[in-house]
């Protein structure tokens, strides 16, 4: 199943497909005034603090994933039905809409992508603009489970980061990653073992994902092709935008959910700093 549609390509096929408005960042969290603005027409406005995370959950992060239960409740609410074509898109080159595109993929909804660009790329392209909120009739899709994509806690990835037979990414900054800055979490530094690999490298200069052979090039140089692939970021949410450039590329690759915001948080788990793994 692809994982990008271009905005020419969903420009003929509008009606066709259930479209999500997920524009979040993490310093400009509440994206619905932006939303309320200018969105496509027919996207509903998903809110990625409310409805894909639960907050309710202690000691597993700043974004800890949803239940199935809530889930399935959110994307009712968002008009899903099952066997929905569903398009997820954002204005932060496709970061926040990456934990939607995975949440659905993990609950089993097999044809959702990401508009490659968002809602810059859209507007570039000329596409139509709509400004009133969309609320959809309540919908009856069916989540049971998030077991559809891989996903790990903090003991499998403190033995996959030590071991020769597994690779673990590390999707921040890089100044993050080598322990420069921490601007939002306990403790700065990274997972011990675990390579870097920013997100930011995944994209062209306008936003969009380098072609398929430039990111299979990039994973590969990073063992990507040699051993199954973990990926974490700050909170779980830029990872999955990792998991979807590894998926452009034909890769697999699983979540640790947690991510650092989960780890940094426990002082006994050991803390790497600077450019190299260990």
């Amino acid at each position: 199943m692809d994982v990008l549609i271009s905005p020419s390509e969903l420009a003929d096929r509008l009606t066709d497909v259930r479209l999500l408005d997920v524009r979040w960042t993490v310093m400009a969290p509440d994206g619905r005034p932006a939303y309320l603005a200018g969105h496509l027409p027919g996207a509903v406005f998903v809110d990625l603090d409310a409805d894909l995370a639960d907050h309710s959950a202690t000691g597993r992060g700043r974004h800890p994933l949803p239940t199935p239960q809530a889930l399935a409740a959110s994307a009712r609410r968002w008009g899903l039905n099952d066997g929905d074509a569903v398009v997820v898109y954002d204005d932060w080159n496709g970061q926040a809409a990456a934990r939607a595109w995975w949440l659905l993929r993990a609950a089993g909804v097999s044809n959702v992508r990401i508009l490659d660009g968002g809602w810059a790329a859209w507007q570039r392209s000329g596409g139509p603009v709509a400004t009133e909120e969309v609320v959809p009739v309540v919908g009856d899709i069916t989540i049971t489970s998030l077991h559809g994509l891989a996903a790990v806690d903090a003991d499998a990835v403190a033995a996959q980061a030590q071991s020769p037979d597994n690779l673990v990414f590390d999707a921040r900054a890089a100044a993050r990653y080598r322990g420069d800055e921490e601007p939002l979490d306990p403790r700065a530094g990274h997972i011990p073992g675990a390579v870097s690999a920013p997100t930011a490298e995944n994209l062209t200069a306008d936003g969009t994902f380098k072609p398929v052979a430039e990111l299979r090039e990039r994973f590969d140089k990073l063992g990507a092709g040699a051993a199954p692939v973990t990926v974490y970021c700050g909170s779980g949410v830029t990872a999955t935008h990792q998991i979807a450039a590894l998926a452009i590329a034909g890769y697999d690759a699983a979540l640790y959910p947690g991510s650092w915001s989960e780890w940094s948080s426990d002082p006994q788990r050991p803390v790497a700093t600077g450019p190299n793994p260990a």
